[in-house]
Parts: C-alpha cells; sequence; structure tokens
C-alpha cells in the first residue's frame, strides 16, 4: 500500500523576503520597438505594438487506479502523489522482481556505509548500507558486506538522485550545475529549446552528459517549423490535425509527453491543444502545460482551462511553475481548482520552483504593452540576472534591446509555501545553466528547497521534500516509460542514482546577481553506480548519462 501524506494547507505567514511592491508606475508606458532582432532561443519572442506578433526563429486522469506499491502489491491511492513520512515501512524495501540479496561474503563494487537511507516511496528511513553492483542497488541493510569502494556517509542522508522534471536539454555546462544540486535525471518537460526531432535528440546527448536525460514534444517549436505558424497564428483544424499526427510519430520515437505554452505563442487556441491532448491519453503520457494568462487580472482563467483541457481530453495535465504562471495572486483558489478536479477523477499535478522572483526574456510576449498593470510591480521590481542593480525606464529599454534575462520580484513567498506544502507539488527548475545570463534556479533549486524551505523554514519535512524531488516526478512519467520504474526510488533493484548530503549544511549558493554557482553540502552524487560528484569535486570524466524513452507495446 502506497502511504498518504497530511499537508498543513494554513500554514503562517513567511517574513524576511520582499514581496512584489503592487505599485505599478502607470506615468510609464513600455516602449514598442519592432527594430528589435529576434532570437534563436525559446522565448525570447520580439515585442510589438498589438500584442506580440513575434516570429519563432529557432523557436487524464488522476483515476484512482492500483498502482505497484513497494513490494508489488496494489496501492489505494493515485500513483503521482502522497508517499508519506507517517507510515514508515520497517523492512529494507526492493522493487518487484529485484534479484535476492548477496550471501553476506559477497564482494560489492560500492558499498555506502553508515547513511540514514531515506526511501519517499516506501517510506522507510533507517540508518543502513546499501550495496552496488553494475549500477544496480543489489544490497540493502546492517548486513550488507564488503566494497571495492567504500564511501562513508556517517551522519549523512543517502537518498535517491533528484530528478528535475521541467528542465530543457542537457547541455555539458549545465549538466554539471545540476550534478551539484543533485540531479541525476533531468527531464526537458517544458519543451526544447531548439527544434529537436526525438531521434537527434538522443544521438546528440548519448555519451555526452553526466544525467540521465528525455523530454516532452514541443508543439511551440513544431508549429512553426514544420507548418510555418507564427507564435500569434491560430492553426486550422488541418493544421491542428497535421500536428497531431506528427506528435504521435515523434512520441514512438521517445518523447515523454508534451509541452504547450500558450502565454508565449498566444495563436496556440484551445482546438489545437486538444487535438494532440487526445494522442496524449491514447498513449497514457501527460501535458505540460506554462499556462496561458500569469497577469493579476487574468491568472484565474489559466488553472481552469488545463484541468478543461484534461476533462475534455481524459489526458493527464501538469500546470508548470505554478506560483509564477497561474497561481500567483490567489494561489489558494488554484489549489482549490485542482483539488476539486483530482476529486472529480482528473489526474492533475503542478511543479514550483523555489524562489519569490520569476525570470524571462525582457522583449519576450510577457514584457509586452501593459506588463507592469499586469503584475503589478514596476522597474524597480526588475533586474538583469548577473548584474546587481535594480532597473529604471531606460535601463530596461536597454534589456529589451539587448533581450536580457530579467528577473521579477512578482512571486510572493506565500504563493511558494502554499504550493510547497501542496501533496501535489512536484519541484522543477524550468531552468539549466546555458551560456547567456540565466536565473538562479538553473542552479540551486534543489538545495534551495532543502536548505531554506525545509531546515531554515521548516515549511515540510526532509522525507517530504525528498519525494517531490524523486518518487512523484518518476511516478508522474512512469506509465509510458519503464526506467523511470527504476528511479526516484532506493531500494533493491533500482537505478543506482544516488545522492548523499548533509542535511545541516546542504544549500543553494546562487543568487540574482552571481546565478551560476554551484551548491554545497552534497558530498557523493552517483549517476547509474558511477561517482558523478565526489568530497573531491566533479568528475568530469565520467559522462554516463542515459536516454530516457518512452516505450509503447
Amino acid at each position: 500500500m502506497q502511504p498518504t501524506w497530511s499537508f498543513a494547507r494554513n500554514a503562517t505567514s513567511v517574513d524576511g523576503v520582499a514581496e512584489p511592491s503592487g505599485t505599478p508606475d502607470p506615468a510609464i508606458e513600455p516602449t514598442d520597438d519592432a527594430s528589435r532582432p529576434a532570437s534563436p532561443q525559446r522565448r525570447k519572442l520580439l515585442v510589438t505594438g498589438a500584442f506580440a506578433a513575434a516570429t519563432t526563429v529557432a523557436l487524464g486522469r488522476m483515476r484512482h487506479r492500483a498502482v505497484a506499491g513497494p513490494a508489488g502489491g496494489p496501492a489505494d491511492v493515485p500513483n503521482t502523489t502522497e508517499p508519506s513520512s507517517h507510515q514508515t515501512a520497517t523492512e529494507p524495501p526492493a522493487l518487484e522482481g529485484a534479484a535476492a540479496q548477496p550471501p553476506a561474503d559477497h564482494v560489492y563494487d560500492i558499498v555506502i556505509k553508515g547513511g540514514r537511507v531515506i526511501d519517499p516511496d516506501s517510506g522507510f528511513d533507517r540508518v543502513v548500507d546499501v550495496g552496488i553492483d553494475k549500477g544496480t542497488i543489489t544490497g540493502f541493510g546492517k548486513a550488507v558486506g564488503s566494497g571495492r569502494k567504500t564511501i562513508d556517509a556517517t551522519d549523512k542522508v543517502v537518498s535517491p538522485g533528484f530528478i528535475d522534471v521541467l528542465s530543457y536539454e542537457p547541455d555539458t555546462r549545465g549538466a554539471w550545475y545540476k550534478i551539484a544540486d543533485g540531479v541525476t535525471t533531468n527531464l526537458g518537460m517544458h519543451g526544447m529549446q531548439q527544434g529537436w526531432w526525438a531521434p537527434d535528440f538522443f544521438t546528440h546527448y548519448q555519451g555526452t552528459t553526466p544525467v540521465h536525460f528525455g523530454g516532452a514534444f514541443s508543439d511551440h517549436w513544431v508549429r512553426y517549423h514544420k507548418l510555418g505558424l507564427d507564435v500569434g497564428a491560430t492553426a486550422t483544424a488541418s493544421q491542428a490535425a497535421q500536428l497531431a499526427d506528427i506528435f504521435e510519430s515523434q512520441l514512438r520515437k521517445g518523447w515523454l509527453g508534451i509541452a504547450f505554452e500558450p502565454e508565449y505563442t498566444p495563436g496556440v487556441d484551445f482546438a489545437e491543444m486538444l487535438a494532440l491532448a487526445h494522442v496524449a491519453q491514447r498513449h497514457d503520457v501527460p501535458c505540460f502545460i506554462h499556462g496561458r494568462f500569469s497577469s493579476y487580472a487574468e491568472e484565474s482563467q489559466t488553472v481552469p482551462e488545463i484541468i478543461k483541457l484534461g476533462e475534455q481530453s481524459g489526458a493527464a495535465v501538469h500546470v508548470a511553475h505554478l506560483p509564477s504562471t497561474g497561481g500567483t495572486w490567489d494561489t489558494a483558489a488554484a489549489l482549490e481548482a485542482i483539488d476539486a478536479a483530482v476529486e472529480a477523477g482528473h489526474d492533475v499535478t503542478f511543479c514550483l520552483y523555489p524562489y519569490h522572483y520569476w525570470g524571462t526574456y525582457a522583449a519576450s510576449t510577457r514584457f509586452g504593452p501593459g506588463w507592469q498593470q499586469r503584475f503589478r510591480i514596476s522597474y524597480g521590481d526588475l533586474q538583469v540576472a548577473g548584474t546587481t542593480n535594480r532597473l529604471n525606464a531606460s535601463t530596461f529599454a536597454t534589456a529589451q534591446a539587448r533581450n536580457s534575462l530579467t528577473i521579477a520580484y512578482a512571486i510572493p513567498e506565500k504563493s511558494v509555501q502554499l504550493t510547497l506544502e501542496h501533496p501535489r507539488g512536484l519541484i522543477g527548475s524550468d531552468a539549466i545553466v546555458d551560456t547567456g545570463n540565466n536565473h538562479p534556479r538553473s542552479s540551486g533549486t534543489f538545495c534551495r528547497v532543502l536548505g531554506y524551505w525545509v531546515r531554515e523554514k521548516k515549511v515540510i519535512s526532509l522525507p517530504q521534500a525528498l519525494a517531490k524531488m524523486t518518487i512523484l516526478p518518476a511516478r508522474r512519467l512512469e506509465k509510458s516509460c519503464p526506467q523511470l520504474r527504476r528511479k526516484g526510488r532506493l531500494q533493491r533493484g533500482a537505478d543506482a542514482d544516488i545522492c548523499i548530503f548533509d542535511p545541516d549544511t546542504v544549500t543553494d549558493t546562487a543568487t540574482v546577481a552571481n546565478p551560476v554557482a554551484y551548491s554545497t553540502g552534497i558530498d557523493w552524487v552517483l549517476s547509474a553506480g558511477v561517482p558523478a560528484k565526489t568530497p573531491d569535486g566533479l568528475q568530469r570524466n565520467h559522462v554516463v548519462g542515459q536516454a530516457i524513452r518512452s516505450q509503447f507495446t
């Protein structure tokens, strides 16, 4: 039986961090500049006078089904949420079909000794040893013998490697910042920054990265590249059907779901999303959606549209970064809508990054005319990532001309807290370090949860936080991906993707001014049983990341 957690929904207010000013300056109107060039990167869309006539240049159900529990038995809760710290397994867990524990005289490849082993899937939380052979956890308990290599994990936590459910391409530079943040599986479920076909994507990154990698079909890219549809153009019924056919073909080649971005591609209407969501439902893969509205006046429409998509298609739906898009101003109402949909039998989850500020490119549609009123902020609430000063009208114009990644202090910290407390919330960074300027979430999302929200603020417990980073994202995507049924777990028979960290010191170090900075407090990261990070540093010659693909029978 899958255990359940109870989360406090009426927490006290969070202080210590400045909230959005809520005082837009109506005297200052954003300027339109149709001469600015569009960037080839995702979201770097040209702002024009009407709204965002930009061109992209390189741009369900949560059925209460019976699912396998930790020992292979049926579970009586939905298979994407609600592990528990209140119901703890007393015996070392094992996946169904796992080989028997080796004999006492067995010599393992690696033995992790003396750590607090937390498996969020089963609720197991005890000090035991872990044995690893050929990239798989094979031994578990106090009777584990010797190893060719021994890792002393005394006073440390041993957990499954983290799964970043909302990332992008695992480029060489950014992947190592993920490793330092404890991430072993990097899933580009927000869609890719380049117009990849699935086979090309998997071939390109195989043998180049320390993290396992997969991703979603990007509706916003393919509609432009294959159909020539600009971000403001609406697909005809014939074009939507063509997109659905392309999606189905690419899904069979390895994508784990589909990504929509109607805020950045406002021409994508509900009919287009519904045509593709029907394909997702047939193959039991989720739709990941960056919602249509994020403004104060309109955001209440965002989550209902996503829920409606799930209701009408039967597909699972996932709300990307809810505190910044669809749940900023009335988080409780957004969460209540999700709860009601789940109670009605629909499959709805969401994710968040643990920061009180979002960031996007200054020439994108999000910063189109009227952004001050939409987000209840002004120039002084903006800061170009990698710089130290807040903006004014002049410096913002420069940022738009350069299409710089610009941080907006526009998320109440209370919104982050409420979404973090909710049992259906997963952790997803929505970023990976690249060669441009970056949001701190690209470097520090997971360690910020563990350091700031767990240790300092005590908003959720350590096992609860680990579940949001491991087993819950694995369950979100594993129906069509057998590989993920061995990830997000620390059990005999599971993949040896493991994070070993000091719960008293783990923290993020990235800031808006210095967003590319390694997290600290994580001593060891094993990817497929191979050390990618040790106390001596990153092991850059170990690039064993494997492609994570959907599989259909």
